[in-house]
């Protein structure tokens, strides 16, 4: 069973007498057939991550095991490894079978061997027919089927997939994506894999680890991360469009903004107290036209805005809405607090610099505590007064 265990793992590298941290105590658990991606931005760690794994570069503290074994020290041919790279890298002067062969031949297999494992692996691939055929001869996706064979043959414990869909087009990667996990389902073992797209973290893996700086922010199922983020790092990278984000301070039963209240039961929201700052999340499919507040499970108070941009993406739309006195160019700090992405429905008759209220879903609001960026609550609920309506109902009858 090849359970991986990376336990207190730290690469720190020496750049012109400045130490840098690319990977800082990582700690994973991961077990016999998990697909797993590593996700975030460019520079956070993912790759070196997957390079200690791999042997391509030793750790500077901790241990890495895998199955039962410390592989920490070992060269990269005896950890039970195998890697697909962004970069196909095939020999363009072999056919199909000799790049896939290539390993297992200079590893002096039987032929008989070779010829069995290249067969499963092209059947497992779908290159039944092509072993023949000159990489020029080629798709791109047919490409990367084959060094997606050329790592099967090695019938390792763990495959190591390094953005290996990042230079196909959009619609050849939702076809390799499928074809990935058709492949996880068929192989049953562990895949890691790397991106810094988060929607093929989504769709692919079992788990997803977030990193940023160096640092393992959450590991989690993809909805957990997408419904339940540890933080504000993770709220704001998982999920597109992005969730929005607004500052605002705790008085009494409400959360006030810059632009509106959000009055709220306390006892929901365990953990802060008056004066406290806080940044509500709130997803664009969360916030909704004031004609729709009765779908609401729990709607807020209505909130003024005016659309900015509409972007039409055939199933939705997205509406950029400026809050208050927001104007079109401000800083990145004022578009935080003044401005809100709605998803609406394709359908809907609303304009671009049209005025309009909206309510936000409070049930499905995100709590985060300003200051140190963790989460308090994934879900609020409304303050109910004395006639048993909540305040919100009770200003709207008004």
């Amino acid at each position: 069973m090849a359970k991986l265990k990376l336990d207190n793992v730290t690469k720190r590298y020496d750049d012109q007498g400045d130490v840098v941290t690319a990977v800082d105590d990582m700690n994973l658990d991961i077990d016999h057939g998990e697909f797993i991606c590593f996700v975030g931005p460019s520079g956070c760690g993912k790759s070196t991550t997957m390079e200690t794994i791999a042997g391509l570069t030793i750790p500077t503290e901790g241990t890495i095991h895998i199955g039962d074994r410390d592989v920490t020290n070992l060269p990269p041919k005896d950890r039970g490894i195998a890697m697909v790279f962004q970069n196909i890298a095939l020999f363009p002067h072999m056919d199909v079978y000799d790049n896939i062969s290539f390993g297992l031949r200079l590893r002096d297999y039987p032929t008989d061997e070779i010829d069995r494992r290249v067969e499963h692996a092209a059947d497992i691939v779908q290159l039944e027919g092509m072993l023949g055929r000159m990489p020029e001869e080629m798709s791109g996706g047919q490409r990367q089927r084959v060094a997606i064979a050329r790592a099967i043959v090695r019938e390792p414990d763990v495959f190591l997939m390094d953005e290996p869909l990042a230079n196909l087009d959009a619609k050849l990667k939702v076809h390799m994506r499928t074809e990935l996990q058709r492949l996880h389902k068929e192989l049953d073992t562990t895949i890691i894999y790397v991106t810094h797209d988060q929607e093929e973290a989504m769709t692919l893996s079992d788990r997803i680890a977030v990193l940023n700086s160096g640092s393992l922010q959450q590991i989690a199922p993809p909805l957990t991360c997408y419904n339940e983020p540890d933080n504000l790092f993770v709220a704001g990278f998982i999920g597109s469009p992005s969730m929005n984000f607004v500052e605002g301070t705790v008085e009494g039963d409400s959360i006030v903004t810059k632009n509106f209240s959000l009055d709220y039961d306390p006892s929901t929201a365990d953990g802060i107290a008056a004066g406290d700052e806080v940044t509500i999340g709130i997803r664009p499919e969360d916030i909704y036209p004031s004609a729709l507040r009765d779908e609401v499970s729990d709607p807020s108070e209505l909130i003024d805005a005016r659309t900015d941009i509409l972007e039409p993406m055939g199933d939705e739309i997205f509406a950029y809405m400026l809050l208050g006195e927001g104007e079109t160019s401000m800083s990145q700090e004022q578009a935080t607090n003044d401005q809100l992405l709605m998803s609406i429905d394709p359908d809907s008759d609303i304009d671009e610099d049209e005025q309009l209220q909206v309510v936000i879903d409070r049930s499905k609001v995100h709590l985060f505590d300003t200051a140190t960026g963790e989460a308090i609550t994934h879900s609020l609920e409304a303050a109910w007064n004395s006639e048993g309506v909540t305040e919100s109902e009770a200003e709207s009858d008004d």
